[in-house]
């Protein structure tokens, strides 16, 4: 390694072609911005310092910059004229740096640390003043080529509108990417004029400044062109997606993990998932979830944020920021929401909503019910239909069901209330008072019949005929 290593990406453009609100290199992809995944990829790198050139919102860009990666510095280009204007900002802004220089674009989330090391020890072991990250594509298109001497050394970078027709026909392309000699990138980078159609300052100018010279400039090529990829628009946004997807997927299976279908499975870059888990179709795994060794999820369920624990079963679950115990079985068409925690070998079933509560070790939330802003005590049981009142309209009141609890089918309890240890709860009651400790609960009005009522007001209907067949024996 050299004695020191820099790095700068280029961020500073708008992307209007992504048609979004949203500053292109901020825009998300499976757990990371664009630039949050190039960042990533550098630190590899061991880089002393980190700058991210900034332009069309400059502000929140920076500001996303200083979330995923803290330790990096903002630098703002305040009018966009060029690649070679952008790194000159940046240099100007660093003062003296040292070592190497490596420049990269923050739209270009496919980017490796495994292709970023390879040629970073290319580089220096060469000696080069400037060294170029190129690729082998089938269709080159109008990116530019990288035409190289009888001795197939590093001649020049063509774009394509000012190539030949010979040289179009070169499948090598520049990535845009570069490591440069810090001394030897800020005397060049003095000297570019935005003398050009465009108007800009080319960075790719240095390169022809430092072979006239008599500097040595290589290239390095990427093992995986994917790694070089893009992203201009939606479309190629959601190619970049897919590819990268794969890319998880594969390594995930490697690891241990069965995925039913890869193709329906959707996986961030920054979940974690012990060997020997089942995935099943239509899952997304997202955020900062971690899943561990021999759960089960899916089908169709999106777990965010969200911790699960060993042997656990989530089935057509949607949970954000809840904590999953060992052995918890949840779904079908459950939702977990935050501050939701299942403790071990609980059960949260179909239909049932769990929000800022506590369900204790081996308690049952069966069907059909609602748990917010509660504990609910080890071994409880929820009947179905069961409701925590918890907000009066201006407030979120606290419930307490203890251990062993049975609450009766189609109760509500109204918080603030207990319903403390060993007792029960009736069905279809509504509690406004705590409930000792071994009683029964019950708060729900006494059943009236009033005999031959459907004669005398429905006679005629078919409920009627029925109750008449009945009484008659027939």
């Amino acid at each position: 390694m050299s004695a020191q290593r820099s790095v700068i990406v280029l961020a500073a453009g708008e992307g209007k072609r992504m048609k979004s609100a949203l500053p292109k290199c901020v825009m998300p992809m499976l757990g990371r911005s664009l630039v949050g995944h190039v960042l990533h990829a550098a630190g590899v790198l061991g880089a002393q310092r980190t700058f991210v050139v900034v332009g069309h919102k400059a502000d929140e860009v920076s500001a996303h910059v200083a979330h995923v990666a803290p330790g990096a510095e903002s630098v703002l280009q305040a009018e966009q004229l060029g690649t070679g204007h952008a790194v000159r900002t940046a240099m100007d802004a660093a003062g003296e740096l040292e070592g190497t220089v490596v420049v990269l674009y923050g739209d270009t989330p496919l980017l490796t640390s495994e292709t970023l090391s390879a040629f970073m020890e290319a580089h220096e072991a060469s000696g080069n003043a400037a060294s170029v990250l190129t690729a082998v594509v089938d269709d080159p298109a109008a990116l530019g080529r990288i035409v190289r001497g009888s001795d197939g050394e590093f001649e020049a970078i063509v774009e394509f509108r000012d190539a030949t027709e010979e040289q179009r026909a070169i499948s090598e392309i520049n990535s845009g990417i570069y490591a440069f000699e810090a001394s030897a990138l800020r005397e060049k980078l003095g000297l570019l004029k935005g003398d050009n159609d465009q108007g800009e300052e080319y960075l790719t100018d240095v390169l022809g400044m430092l072979r006239a010279d008599g500097s040595r400039v290589g290239t390095h090529t990427a093992a995986d062109v994917d790694d070089t990829l893009g992203a201009n628009d939606r479309a190629q946004l959601a190619q970049l997606q897919a590819i990268m997807r794969d890319r998880i997927n594969v390594a995930v299976m490697r690891s241990g993990v069965t995925l039913d279908d890869p193709a329906s499975t959707l996986i961030d870059a920054t979940v974690s998932i012990e060997p020997d888990v089942t995935i099943r179709p239509g899952v997304q795994l997202r955020g900062a979830t971690s899943v561990g060794s021999g759960a089960e999820i899916g089908p169709d369920s999106t777990i965010v944020d969200t911790e699960v624990g060993q042997r656990a079963s989530l089935v057509r679950t949607h949970c954000v920021g809840a904590r999953v115990g060992a052995g918890v079985s949840v779904g079908p068409f459950a939702y977990l929401r935050p501050g939701a925690r299942l403790e071990n070998a609980s059960k949260v079933g179909t239909f049932v909503e769990v929000k800022q509560s506590t369900v204790g070790p081996g308690a049952k939330v069966p069907h059909l019910s609602y748990v917010g802003d509660a504990s609910i005590g080890a071994d409880a049981n929820l009947g179905a239909g069961t409701i925590v009142a918890n907000y009066d309209g201006v407030a979120k009141h606290h419930t307490e069901v203890g251990e062993a609890v049975f609450v009766g089918s189609n109760s509500v309890l109204v918080a603030p209330v207990t319903v403390s240890d060993g007792s029960y709860v009736a069905a279809g009651s509504a509690v406004t008072k705590s409930v000792p400790p071994g009683s029964l609960g019950v708060a729900r009005g006494r059943q009236h019949n009033s005999d031959g009522w459907v004669a005398k007001r429905r006679a005629g209907t078919k409920t009627d005929k029925a109750a008449q067949k009945h009484q008659s024996g027939d």
